[in-house]
C-alpha cells in the first residue's frame, strides 16, 4: 500500500503486480542454484499460503499466477492430507490409466510417495518444463478427483472442484508452449 500512498490498489495494479510476482517466481526457479528451487517449492512455509491467496488466487484460474495457484494449492493439499490424497489416487488410477501414466506417481501411492511426486512437480516447474509440471498435476488431480467421485464419502462438487483444477492446469499447459500463458 505504501507504493500507491496508502492506498489500497487497484484491479490493474493488482493484476499487474499478481503476473509480475509470477513470472519473478518462474525466472527465479530457472537458477543453477539448486537452493533456490529448494525455497520456492516450499514458499508457501515461507510467506504463508494466506499470502499467495492474495496474490494470486483472484487471478484468472487460465493465467501464469492461477497456474502457480492451483500447483502451490494441490501442494499444500497433498501435505496436509497425503493419506485422503493417495487413498483418491489409488481408487482413480485403474480408471484413468494414461493420467496415471503422465502424473508418474508409483503404483501403489503410498502417501510419502504422493508428497514427494507433488514436490517434484512443482519443482519442475521450475527447474525444468513449467508446461510439464503443469501436466503432470493436471494429471494427478484427474486421477485424484475420479477416485473422490468414486468414495461414496466424498462431497460430489469437492470432486468435480478437483476436476476443474485438472483442466485448468492441462490448459495452462497448452498456453504456456504457445507462449500465450499470461
Amino acid at each position: 500500500m505504501e507504493a500507491h500512498g496508502g492506498t489500497t490498489p487497484g484491479p490493474a495494479e493488482a493484476a499487474e503486480a499478481a503476473h509480475a510476482a509470477a513470472m519473478l517466481v518462474v525466472d527465479a526457479g530457472r537458477s543453477a542454484d539448486p537452493q533456490v528451487g529448494a525455497r520456492l517449492v516450499g514458499l508457501v512455509q515461507e510467506v504463508g499460503l494466506d499470502t499467495l491467496a492474495e496474490l494470486w488466487s483472484h487471478r484468472p484460474a487460465r493465467s501464469l499466477p492461477g497456474a502457480l495457484w492451483r500447483l502451490y494449492l494441490v501442494r499444500e493439499w497433498v501435505q496436509r492430507s497425503p493419506d485422503s490424497a493417495s487413498r483418491e489416487y489409488a481408487t482413480g488410477m485403474h480408471v484413468a490409466p494414461v493420467e496415471h501414466a503422465i502424473a508418474g506417481v508409483p503404483d501403489p501411492p503410498e502417501p510419502g510417495e504422493v508428497r514427494e511426486m507433488i514436490d517434484g512437480v512443482l519443482g519442475g516447474a521450475f527447474h525444468r518444463d513449467l508446461d510439464v509440471a503443469l501436466d503432470r498435476c493436471a494429471a494427478f488431480c484427474s486421477v485424484a478427483a475420479t477416485g473422490r467421485a468414486a468414495d461414496e464419502r466424498s462431497d460430489v462438487g469437492s470432486a468435480a472442484a478437483l476436476a476443474t483444477t485438472a483442466d485448468d492446469l492441462a490448459a495452462c499447459a497448452v498456453l504456456w508452449r504457445a507462449g500465450q500463458l499470461l
